[in-house]
This record gives structure tokens, sequence and C-alpha cells, in this order.
């Protein structure tokens, strides 16, 4: 007899979907127990890791990834990190484990309230009415994850799996075909914008792609700005035409673009900001134009014109289609230069400090993963991308994201050198991934800048005017935490210190076996403003 998991195990064989990173209970126990050998089991010790290295494994493969969680508390502990997903729009397909369906209308122990638990973040959720509608429902997960680049959700009563599935029909299609050309007869009203304009601008999201932006902003002849809060870099860093990223405040914003009477934005929001400040996004006489194939962002945008299509489809016909640029194409890169000299004695080090000699040693494919709010200035003037993943965050802004999206990611590309740079206040929230580092022998670095306190909030707090009422956490070991879920860890507290570390480690990164922690003491930027 061919049961719902049989015919669920097939469904995942080909979507490619063998690698199940899940935290297991009870609920979803007739599922993993007795895998076939060509899955493959990863665990985690927390859902928000689960997710998280699912989240990162999505990205470095570009396909969906596959989590298991446990009914009520699995799925509540993991909805910062689906949420997170979703920001990054990352294909995940979720499954969910639910109480045995016989009985759930009795509310048994670990019954699940699951209908809208992890809020409107899951691109499609479903609870199937009948177990053989399972295996369909988890394919159609796959598309509606691919189709709207996010998390994908469904809920499976524990019974389900050992249900008989001969002679039932998958209401799911075996493949969707997504085409992405774009129709010369609907390009003119954009065409027109940017052959009209003076001084065009670019700013670049995590949604464009590299080779058709930059053959685009070459024929422009303009400058690219890097959106505000992106989950990724838009735009190689490293190009003469980069210019840096904008400002977060509308006032600082209006400034920069200032001068610019088109500015384009390609798979970025207009404009994502953070502080509440009155007043327009851009100076009167600035039109604003967007590109992106998200619905949302094309809808929400406050533009003239919106291009709800393919990114890379859209750049690479306005390449062809428009005359070449009168600008000198040089960027005005808005980020400031310089490091603080490093004080005698080599302490304290500052963020700059270590991201400088970090970046003089980087191999120029390295995916890095960011999570520390008060150093994230100091990385984007020190750190540019050369890659498309050579700036990962968490489009969202919540923390728990990059510790285990690395190890997701370093899993995803093993021969790919990966690092992550993150506070140490960011860290504490996804700690647990690296034992599944250290457990799976996943060779990422995890760099940690570690002040003993939310420095940012700090100085948010500061800038109230009122006084924080939160402690420093200064007695908190990065390295013994480390240590104690079996990852390596190192200390350095001095430069000396830093430069033999990373001379060390940075040759054989590509090549590591195991994961490293470096536990670095950095003391707070006087001069830090969020």
């Amino acid at each position: 007899m061919t049961t719902v998991r049989d015919a669920t195990f097939d469904v995942l064989r080909r979507y490619g979907l063998t690698t199940i990173f899940a935290n297991p209970g009870s609920t979803e126990v007739t599922l993993l127990t007795g895998l076939p050998d060509d899955l493959r089991f990863v665990l985690a010790l927390h859902e928000g890791s689960v997710v998280g290295m699912a989240t990162g494994w999505a990205i470095g493969r570009e396909a969906p990834a596959l989590a298991v969680l446990h009914t009520t508390a699995g799925l509540g502990n993991a909805v910062g990190a689906i949420a997170t997903a979703r920001g990054n729009r990352a294909p995940l397909v979720i499954l969910v484990g639910q109480q045995d369906r016989r009985h759930l209308a009795l509310e048994p122990f670990l019954a699940g309230r699951l209908d809208g638990l992890a809020g409107d973040y899951p691109v499609w959720a479903d609870q199937p009415v009948r177990a053989q509608d399972v295996p369909g429902a988890v394919a159609r997960a796959c598309h509606e994850a691919i189709t709207f680049r996010g998390p994908a959700l469904v809920v499976v009563p524990m019974d389900d799996w050992d249900a008989a599935f001969d002679g039932e029909i998958a209401a799911a299609a075996s493949q969707v075909v997504r085409p992405v050309a774009v129709a010369d007869a609907e390009l003119p009203p954009l065409v027109s914008l940017l052959a009209g304009a003076r001084a065009p601008a670019i700013v670049a999201g995590a949604g464009a792609d590299w080779e058709s932006l930059v053959g685009l902003a070459e024929r422009l002849g303009c400058p690219v700005f890097q959106e505000s809060f992106g989950a990724r870099a838009g735009f190689p860093q490293d190009h003469p035409q980069y210019a840096g990223v904008l400002p977060a405040d509308r006032v600082r914003l209006r400034g920069v673009l200032a001068g610019y009477d088109v500015v384009l934005a390609v798979g970025a929001p207009v404009f994502r900001q953070y502080p509440y400040v009155p007043g327009p996004l851009v100076a009167a006489g600035t039109a604003v134009a967007v590109i992106t194939d998200d619905p949302a962002e094309a809808h929400r945008s406050p533009a003239d014109l919106a291009y709800l299509a393919d990114p890379s489809a859209v750049c690479a016909r306005l390449t062809t289609l428009l005359p070449p640029g009168d600008q000198d194409g040089g960027g005005v890169d808005s980020r400031p230069a310089g490091v603080p000299p490093v004080p005698e004695g080599g302490r304290p080090l500052r963020a700059a400090h270590v991201l400088r000699e970090l970046a003089v040693r980087l191999p120029a494919d390295t995916v890095l993963i960011e999570e520390t709010p008060s150093s994230r200035p100091d990385l984007h003037r020190l750190v540019p991308a050369r890659n498309p993943l050579g700036f990962l965050s968490a489009a969202m802004g919540g923390l728990g994201f990059a510790v285990p999206a690395a190890v997701g990611l370093r899993m995803a590309l093993p021969d790919r050198p990966v690092v992550a740079v993150v506070g140490d206040g960011s860290a504490l929230y996804g700690m647990h991934a690296l034992w599944s580092a250290a457990h799976y022998r996943v060779g990422a670095l995890f760099v940690v800048l570690a002040n003993g306190r939310y420095a940012i909030m700090d100085r948010l707090a500061d800038q109230r005017g009122g006084k924080a009422p939160w402690p420093p956490f200064t007695e908190v070991d990065m390295g013994a935490l480390a240590r104690s879920l079996g990852c390596p860890a190192r200390r350095v507290e001095t430069y000396e210190e830093l430069t033999a570390a990373l001379d060390e480690v940075m040759p054989g990164l590509s090549a590591r076996e195991e994961p490293l922690l470096l536990d670095v003491t950095v003391t707070v930027d006087p001069d830090f403003q969020p």
C-alpha cells in the first residue's frame, strides 16, 4: 500500500527537497522515523535556527528549502525567522505537525491552534481537509514559495502520514513554467522617461540582477546607490559607478538624491526608511520609477511609474533600447572614508579596525552575512560586496538571522568561503545553530564584535534624552558559549591578536571543515549615529 508519507516523499524528491531541516517533536515522529536513505535530516536545536538554516540553504541554492516544525511551540518559536525569510524573499516549504486528526475535536494535549499563528508572513498556508490532500498541498507549497518568493506552510496531523494514497489525485501541477520575457511594446513610457533625463540615478535593491543592472548603469552612465535596508547588495560595490548606501531618513535622502531628475529603483522599494521624518522622499521635480517582480512592492511604492516585471529582463531590454547617456559615469560615493588609528598597545579595538583587516583578506567570492546594527555603517564603507552574495542581511530587521543563515549557506555552498559578522547581542539570538555547524562540520567563520551591550539601543535612548533601563551584559562569554556547543572559539582583544587570527584562518577558509568563532572585544564608536 502506498501511504500519504510515501507519496509526499516522492513529491520531495521531485522538487529537490531532500534535505530536511528540523527540530523534531512528537507530532512529527510519524513522518521522520525511518527516513529513506536518500533524504537527509539536519538537526537544529531551536526552531528559529531550523528556519534560519533553511533560509540560508534556499538563498545559497536559489531553490526552495524544506523545514519541519513542531506544533504550536515549534511554529511559535519560528515566527520571527519566518518573517525574516519573507523579508529576504527566500522560498521555503514548511511542514508543521499537528495532533492526531481523529481526536482534534477534543483538543487533546499538544493540539495546536495553528490557524494564523504565523500571521501574514507565509506567502501561502494550508491545512488539508483530507489526509490524501497532503502530497498535493506540499507540491503546491513548493510552487507558491517559488512564485511569491517566501515561506509556504502546510499543517499535517500526525496520523495523516499513515493513511492510504492509492489512486488519489494530487491537486498540484507537476511543473510550473514562469516566462520572464518583457515585450518591447510595454517599455516606451520607461524608455521615454530615462532617455529624457538630464541626470538619472539608479537605486539597486536585493531583487536586482547584477549583470543586467551593470549593463544598464553603464549605458546610462549614471551613479548607482544601494537601498537603505536590503537583504543583499544589488550592484557590485567596487564598480566605479557605485555611490554608496542611501540614508535611512527623509532629510538626508532628499539631500543625496538632490540634483537627479529621474531616480530608477530596480528590485528595491521606494524607499524604505527607519526613523519617521516628515516631508517628501525626494525633492520636487524628481521623477521616481520602480522595476520589481514583487506585487506588494510595486503597489505600495509612491512612484510615478511602476513596472511589475522581472528586473533582469527589463534592464536587459532597456540597455538595448536606450541611447548612451552623456554623464561621466562616476559614482558620488557618500560613504565617509578613514579608520581611526590603532591605539598604542593594540587595544581597545573598534569595529572599524576589525572590518578593515577583514576586508583586505576576504576572497572576492566570499559570502558575507551581516547582523551588527551598530557597526553596519562601517561595514558598508569598508567591506564592499564584490559578488551577489557579498552582502546579506535580515531585511526585516529582527535579530537571530546571521548565525543560522551562515550555517545553511555554507551547507549549500561547500566550496565558498562563508563569513558572518555579528554583534554579540545579535549572536545570542541564534547561538543554537553553532551546534549544528560543529556537528555537521560546516566550516563557516563567525566574527562576533562583542561590546557587551545593545549599543544601537543605547544610542537611540541617548537621542531620546532619557536613561536606558536595560543593563549591559558584559558577563556573557561568547567563546565559552560557542565551545559549550562544540564550536571552536578564540578570544581576540588586541590588534596583533586580530591580524594573527585572520592571517591564519582566511587563506584556508574555502576548504575549512569545522566552524570557528572569533570573539573580538570591541569598544563602542563614540561618533556612531543610528
